[in-house]
């Protein structure tokens, strides 16, 4: 299934925008909840304020929770990203660590973060597990877990580590455009042969084609 999808989606890759691995940190505390469109909407003019961690730790929260506001939650994770900056200048020089066990520390950051981080901004393998994910791994009969960290691990044991990120950006791209939550486009998927749910969503191609959201979603 995996071979598919990576034939299917040649090109997935982070759907949010950002240039280095703060960028990144912040934009993923920003789309819990929230579409990756919505933040690529909100974060170049709050990239072009604050350019480094302190300037994030020092952040007057008022104006911060202004430029997020439309992400939703914006003061919880306005404090988040002040509490994550402020770690990051405490413990790490104000740089963003290349480390799970480090990154999962911070305000804010669980492991669905700290993986979206370490596969995209630095290489590092990672499994992330978004609700895209968790749905797709549970319908094609990966995993019966409903956890998120036992669904990492349990896919973690089925794909070699160096597919990690790529495979979660396949199912999550899959699942965002194909394998929908409420009516999946069972007729117009590519896995139609080998996915144990085949038929919960229609399975006329016709009908299915117009279910299908061809993106992007940047």
């Amino acid at each position: 299934m995996d071979r598919i999808l990576t034939e299917t989606y040649p090109d997935a890759h982070c759907e949010l925008d950002f240039s280095n691995p703060l960028e990144l940190l912040v934009a993923t505390i920003l789309s819990a909840q929230c579409t990756d469109k919505r933040v690529n909407i909100v974060t170049p003019a709050l990239f072009a304020k604050y350019r480094a961690a302190e300037e994030y730790a020092g952040a007057d929260r008022a104006e911060l929770e202004e430029l997020i506001r439309s992400t939703g939650f914006y003061r919880a994770k306005a404090g988040s990203i002040i509490g994550m900056a402020q770690a990051l200048c405490d413990r790490h020089g104000g740089e963003v660590p290349g480390r799970l066990d480090d990154l999962v520390k911070l305000p804010g950051v669980g492991r669905k973060t700290a993986n979206v981080v370490l596969g995209n901004a630095f290489g590092v393998p990672g499994i992330t597990v978004d609700t895209h994910f968790q749905r797709l791994a549970q319908r094609f009969g990966w995993t019966t877990e409903t956890d998120p960290v036992k669904v990492e691990h349990v896919v973690a044991e089925l794909i070699p580590r160096r597919d990690w990120t790529m495979t979660s950006h396949r199912l999550i791209w899959h699942g965002r455009r194909v394998c929908h939550a409420r009516r999946p486009a069972c007729g117009a998927c590519p896995l139609t042969a080998l996915c144990p749910s085949y038929g919960i969503g229609p399975t006329d191609p016709a009908q299915a084609a117009k279910l299908v959201r061809p993106g992007p979603f940047s």
